[in-house]
């Protein structure tokens, strides 16, 4: 019986031994990574949902009523300007034309004789100013059918794309009728919309030898090729969204942009002394964001924060934080708030310099 009790004991200290040795073991082996926010210059890229649209984008009518006899180009096709794109046939302009040609030319006549009568005293000068009245009214007329017959052909008043057709050849056209489009693709207006408080920082930041650029992400999600300016501001706000209409110009010399397409401007706003923190280091708790504050007891502090501003793998820290804090980095989940850690130190720069971080 005493051999026993001693196997037992024997047993019960090595238990206490072995449990002892994992617990220090575990002690040893949790150990939590902490560090610090940091203030630093940086900046943040935001979003916009766009419209794009031509410099110049114009609807081609008819001004005059007809049969449209020819076309001469297709659409997508890029002309010149003064080019001739539709022909609206010509045969009773062409005969107004005559017909006013020849009351120019009587009225002219009977203006030279009057005129020479007046000249001899043999009519009164009343007669004389009939005679011219009825002359310039007579090369009015001619003037006018000229410009009739010359609205019979439809030029392009600019280089640009003619869009797609809305008659065929044969058609008859009354005054007014669209026959297509015509855009001028070598710049684009890219306009979008601007919320108030992100407008009036962008007035506050704006510099005013300095215009902001832009990039343009199209709708493959490839960035164009070529900055755009913000040029413009519209006057009013929108009372209904509270957003402004922003206008950015982008230079389209391989015409890839068309009339009409969409995409989402990126917008390039610097962060000055910003509070910056790694994104992993944070939680949410029915919306709401939390770090773990490391006390001087070396006890986590459950401490709800504002985030300013969004990057890639970083938040900037608007509200709850200084830079003196130590937060938990890593093991969130592991522990729970009061909870007494020990923890590795590392420096917020070597801890940010493996994330990303847009720079100025």
């Amino acid at each position: 019986m005493k051999r026993i009790f001693m196997l037992m004991g024997l047993g019960a200290v090595l238990c206490h031994t072995s449990c002892q040795s994992k617990k220090e073991e575990k002690e040893e082996q949790t150990k939590f990574l902490v560090t610090n926010p940091v203030n630093m210059d940086t900046s943040i890229v935001k979003d916009y949902v766009c419209q794009i649209r031509s410099i110049r984008h114009i609807e081609l009518r008819a001004q005059e009523r007809g049969y449209l006899q020819k076309i001469f180009v297709d659409e997508g096709q890029f002309v010149k300007e003064g080019q001739l794109l539709f022909q609206i046939m010509p045969r009773l302009y062409e005969a107004e034309l005559e017909k006013a040609q020849a009351e120019a030319n009587f009225a002219e006549i009977e203006y030279q004789n009057t005129k020479s009568l007046a000249d001899s005293n043999i009519v009164a000068p009343n007669e004389l100013a009939m005679a011219k009245a009825k002359f310039d009214k007579a090369k009015a007329e001619l003037a006018l059918t000229k410009v009739h017959l010359q609205f019979t052909e439809i030029r392009a008043p600019f280089d640009g794309i003619i869009d797609r057709f809305h008659v065929r050849q044969g058609s008859l056209v009354d005054e007014g009728d669209l026959l297509t489009a015509l855009s001028d693709n070598s710049k684009m207006w890219v306009y979008y919309n601007v919320p108030e408080t992100e407008y009036l920082d962008y007035q506050a930041n704006a510099k005013r030898d300095n215009a902001m650029k832009v990039n343009l992400l199209m709708a493959n999600n490839k960035l164009f090729d070529y900055p755009g300016i913000v040029e413009t501001i519209e006057a009013d706000f929108d009372n209904e969204t509270g957003n402004i209409a922003f206008r950015a110009t982008f230079p389209n010399p391989k015409g890839l942009l068309r009339h009409g397409e969409t995409g989402n401007i990126k917008m390039v706003e610097p962060l000055k002394d910003a509070l910056i923190i790694p994104q992993k280091a944070t939680f949410e708790v029915l919306d709401k964001k939390y770090v773990y504050v490391v006390d001087k007891d070396n006890k986590v502090k459950l401490t709800p924060i504002t985030i300013g501003a969004e990057m890639p793998d970083l938040y900037a820290i608007s509200n709850g934080l200084t830079k003196d804090d130590k937060i938990l980095l890593e093991g969130l989940r592991k522990v729970k708030d009061n909870d007494k850690i020990a923890f590795n130190y590392e420096k917020p720069e070597a801890v940010i310099s493996q994330l990303k971080l847009p720079t100025e």
